[in-house]
């Protein structure tokens, strides 16, 4: 069973940083798409892809964080962060890792198969 468990979230005014992490066990496969997505308040059944990487390096962006957030693995592959810089309000949601591994697009999150719970960013003007 591929487990996901979210860390990091937090409140920071406008301007901030903050450092997302997710311990992702359970997988055996060394083909995967791993994502952050997000979940505005009020938007219950949209959940935005914001980053993705796959196994075989390729990452991804969502237009508005571009150059603003990174989405990073480490070497043993089971801790996926996303930093976050020059956050702004409309950052503000849940963000969730996510793990997909049938070769499905990495920022949509109909492909994704695995969900961690979330953790709340909130971004203060």
């Amino acid at each position: 069973q591929v487990t996901l468990l979210e860390s990091g979230g937090g409140s920071v005014q406008a301007g901030g940083s903050l450092r997302l992490s997710c311990v992702v066990f359970g997988y055996t496969t060394n083909s995967y798409c791993m994502g952050w997505f997000r979940q505005a308040p009020g938007k219950q059944r949209t959940r935005e892809g914001v980053a993705g990487i796959r196994s075989d390096g390729r990452i991804s962006y969502l237009d508005s964080v571009k150059g603003r957030f990174t989405i990073s693995q480490d070497n043993a592959k089971n801790n996926l962060f996303l930093q976050m810089n020059n956050l702004k309000p409309e950052d503000t949601g849940q963000y969730y890792c996510a793990a997909d591994f049938e070769g499905g697009n990495c920022l949509d999150y109909s492909d994704m198969d695995y969900w961690g719970r979330g953790t709340l960013v909130t971004i203060s003007s």
